[in-house]
């Protein structure tokens, strides 16, 4: 287990909202996680244009994709909004592509989820939150937090207030904390896989074959000299 630097952690948030509940827990998140030694950075996403309303060499969108180059965790926090996450949500993770010049930018990555409700407790959002997780190649780790009638669960101050639900937070960001640090050094060997190592391979030799065949023949000189 590698600790030659503090675990980097991403969090994302899902409302634009000055009170907004979904920022509020990702922020308790970050005091949780910066308080077990880790160094946290947040995404906001004020003016990050719709995906494919814009080019990806857009500010926001390279500030994104920077940030997540950088990280070695995630947290993903949203709103359920009718039964599901936020769409600014969903278009932060839009703009990250599964591969980047070869290189696959949340693969082997941790991820955690948490969702705030107006209502009664659910799971939409997190269930969701994993599908998309899974689909980016990253390791979720298994607890989750959900915070019911969050109007109600947060101090003046934005901090949370002492609950079980509070406590769920801090266990997650432990569980978050604790994957990230094991996984440091063995994301490349777990995320390896089979299929891509065998289509690496054919385009290996394809690429060895067309230079044989553009190759001039040994002991002539090419038509450069």
């Amino acid at each position: 287990m590698s600790l030659d630097h503090k675990p980097r952690i991403l969090l994302l948030y899902g409302s634009l909202r000055d009170r907004s509940y979904s920022r509020l827990l990702a922020e308790e998140a970050a005091r949780i996680l910066t308080s077990l030694g880790a160094e946290v950075r947040f995404f906001h996403p004020n003016g990050l244009p719709l995906h494919g309303s814009e080019p990806d060499t857009h500010p926001k969108v390279q500030e994104l994709l920077n940030l997540v180059m950088w990280s070695e965790g995630q947290v993903w926090s949203s709103p359920e909004m009718h039964g599901n996450i936020s769409g600014l949500l969903k278009t932060q993770i839009d703009w990250i592509p599964l591969s980047l010049n070869a290189i696959r930018p949340t693969q082997g990555k941790t991820l955690a989820v948490m969702q705030v409700s107006g209502g009664s407790q659910s799971f939409n959002a997190v269930n969701t939150l994993r599908i998309l997780g899974r689909w980016m190649r990253m390791f979720t780790i298994p607890n989750q937090s959900s915070v019911p009638k969050a109007y109600q669960e947060f101090n003046d101050d934005g901090t949370m207030k002492d609950s079980p639900y509070r406590d769920r937070v801090v266990d997650v960001m432990e569980e978050l904390y604790k994957f990230t640090l094991l996984l440091r050094s063995q994301a490349d060997y777990l995320s390896d896989r089979y299929s891509e190592r065998k289509e690496h391979n054919q385009a290996d030799a394809s690429t060895i074959v067309q230079q044989s065949i553009t190759a001039p023949p040994t002991g002539q000189p090419s038509t450069n000299s």
